[in-house]
């Protein structure tokens, strides 16, 4: 009890110096906010505007579930472009502990990023853990995968765990519909989560600069999307998230899900695309008029071997690039690609050592970052159309042919 008191009385005394700090030299910070600059077609070019900088939009967040972007340095994530991080309230409430981290000055302070931060509710991880957790009306009690030991969210805890963790973007709690559901199924899931969000938003602590974000489910039903939608519409959230999608059901059923949805979202909030996804997702979700992405995909292949170019996927541990000497992406400028050889990197790889699996990521990250650059350009100049275009037919091409033997080239 006396614990508890104590970090209650240092998470406001925090505040109270945040808010002294916020006004340092007359300026206080930010409200957060969004500017939608432009659109073509369905492609919004847009900015969020935050207590720890500027989101240029369309954006892919890396994630860094446990407080780190696994195989990368802040600095170097950083130095890719990123603005923005995601990490994962379940993870950081079983360990360190939410109140520990809280202690520590948060997320970004203890892992030493100086950017914005958006936190998960933490209900995809507990929907995800089937049998080892109980679902009710008021929240969801699990056991940890860690240790076995019996844990409870509601959404005024989630949205309190990720007030100790500072997120700079909290998102509400929701139950994260599975699929295949039928539309009863996924109706009471998703009227069940807009209890939660309406939960989440009165427990949520207004900051100058922070905001946090409803999420709209109803699984692959129009009407049921368009309930969630008006629902979460009049909670009012600084933004709102897409979720549900990426689960199963495949690329065409989440762009015809996203066609139906979007266009019923608010168009003055930012719009996040949870959990996608691979480079075609990205390009089609900004299609339909997404504005934020993220997904573990970059950093998970990166350690597995797969690096993402301009002309598609390479498994770099394919004996075919054990003596090319040219670079993964000639395109590319991370460090993995102007220093380094294919043939070295499938080497490291091959020799099981932990700098390739760090090469590999960087140049993953770099690579989204790029195509989420090349993004925004295109809208800016209402040429979006062509880089779409152009995108496939690139990624169509496949890998560049094997080098010849003798040629010099390895």
């Amino acid at each position: 009890m006396a614990d508890k008191m104590a970090d209650k009385m240092a998470d406001k005394m925090a505040d109270k110096m945040a808010d002294k700090l916020n006004v340092t030299g007359g300026a206080r910070m930010p409200d957060f906010s969004f500017e939608l600059k432009t659109t073509d077609g369905a492609a919004r070019r847009g900015c969020v505007t935050t207590a720890w900088g500027q989101v240029e939009t369309p954006v892919f967040m890396p994630v860094g579930t446990a407080a780190t972007v696994k195989g990368m340095m802040p600095d170097s994530v950083k130095s890719t472009g990123a603005s923005i991080i995601l990490a994962n309230t379940y993870h950081l409430m079983l360990r360190p502990g939410a109140e520990r981290v809280g202690r520590l000055g948060g997320v970004r302070r203890m892992m030493g990023w100086d950017g914005p931060l958006l936190t998960d509710s933490g209900g995809f991880q507990v929907m995800s853990l089937g049998p080892l957790r109980k679902l009710d009306e008021d929240g969801v009690t699990f056991k940890s995968h860690l240790d076995g030991s019996k844990h409870r969210l509601t959404p005024e805890r989630s949205t309190e765990i990720q007030h100790l963790l500072d997120a700079t973007i909290t998102m509400a709690f929701d139950e994260c519909t599975p699929f295949p559901a039928t539309e009863a199924v996924a109706a009471d899931s998703m009227r069940l989560s807009m209890r939660w969000a309406r939960r989440s938003r009165n427990a949520f602590e207004p900051r100058p600069g922070y905001g946090q974000f409803g999420i709209v489910q109803g699984s692959v039903f129009p009407e049921l999307r368009a309930e969630s939608v008006a629902a979460l519409e009049e909670i009012d959230f600084e933004g709102y998230a897409i979720g549900g999608l990426a689960v199963g059901e495949g690329q065409e059923a989440m762009f015809e899900a996203l066609e139906f949805t979007t266009p019923l979202m608010r168009a003055d909030r930012p719009r996040y695309l949870m959990g996608v996804g691979k480079p075609s997702d990205l390009v089609g979700g900004v299609a339909r008029g997404v504005d934020m992405f993220d997904c573990v995909l970059p950093t998970r292949s990166g350690r597995t071997g797969q690096g993402f170019t301009r002309r598609g996927p390479v498994n770099i541990k394919n004996a075919r690039h054990a003596e090319d000497q040219r670079p993964l992406d000639e395109a590319c400028n991370c460090p993995a690609c102007s220093r380094f050889s294919r043939a070295y990197i499938h080497h490291l790889f091959k020799a099981d050592e932990v700098q390739g699996l760090m090469l590999l990521s960087w140049h993953n990250i770099q690579y989204y970052q790029d195509l989420m650059a090349g993004m925004r350009a295109a809208i800016e100049t209402a040429t979006f159309a062509g880089f779409e275009a152009d995108f496939h037919a690139m990624q169509a091409l496949g890998d560049i042919d094997p080098p010849e033997p003798d040629s010099g080239a390895g």
